[in-house]
């Protein structure tokens, strides 16, 4: 299941790439606005060699700060700060562990990345020839950094977070969204060393098994007022 879901936002992500610059999209259908500064709180997850199914088994509080460019109505390029607690215990899993040993963990983390946002509707409040929608659903993927703390131990890894949202405009300049993510962290310690390798069996980073997830609902305000050359009024 994990191999096909990153075959999933690899293709994805291979869209992005592909995908014509931002830039160039029309005015008629750029946003009144270029950035936003968004607040978000919610609950984190873990998977990895402490848990091996139930994401929000030991769910712990996640903060982030995000901010947004936005070059038109269907892209946005996103910079996200976020703080959250991961805990878990090898209890919850099937495998007996060498010796009958059972291990438990409490990390802090601070994850940094940029992403890329695809709506699937033309998003905003404005003139109807523009066919905005006051809401949209979206998918989200990137790269990034994460640093953990466990147990006196520090781990930084780079990480790919993918997810999906939905946005909806309360106002022309506010916006309300709910967001969960998915993130595979390219290094086996998010959860501390002694849960590294727990079979003695050692794995490249790009084998390792610690992803985390998180749930969230925010508010995000636009400003930056772009100039438009169509003066066009209902």
């Amino acid at each position: 299941m994990t191999s096909r879901f990153l075959t999933y936002i690899l293709v994805f992500a291979a869209a992005l790439l592909t995908a014509p610059q931002v830039c160039a999209q029309a005015t008629a259908q750029s946003t009144p606005y270029k950035f936003d500064l968004g607040v978000q709180l919610g609950m984190s997850g873990y998977i990895g060699d402490a848990n091996g199914s139930n994401i929000f088994g030991h769910p712990g509080f996640d903060g982030e700060l995000s901010f947004r460019y936005l070059p038109d109505t269907r892209w946005a390029i996103r910079g996200v700060f976020s703080t959250f607690g991961l805990s878990g215990t090898t209890a919850d899993i099937d495998n007996v562990l060498p010796g009958g040993a059972v291990y438990e963990f409490t990390s802090q983390v601070y994850d940094l990345g940029a992403r890329a946002e695809f709506n699937f509707l033309p998003y905003g409040i404005g003139e109807s020839y523009k066919r905005l929608r006051r809401w949209t659903p979206y998918l989200t993927v990137g790269i990034g950094v994460a640093m953990s703390s466990s147990d006196g131990h520090t781990s930084v890894v780079p990480t790919l977070p993918m997810g999906a949202g939905i946005k909806f405009k309360l106002r022309e300049r506010l916006n309300l969204g709910v967001e969960f993510t998915m993130t595979k962290a390219f290094g086996d310690k998010i959860d501390g060393e002694h849960l590294a390798d727990l079979n003695q069996i050692k794995t490249a980073f790009y084998k390792s098994t610690d992803w985390y997830s998180r749930l969230t609902i925010g508010i995000s305000y636009e400003f930056g007022k772009r100039c438009e050359t169509c003066h066009y009024v209902d």
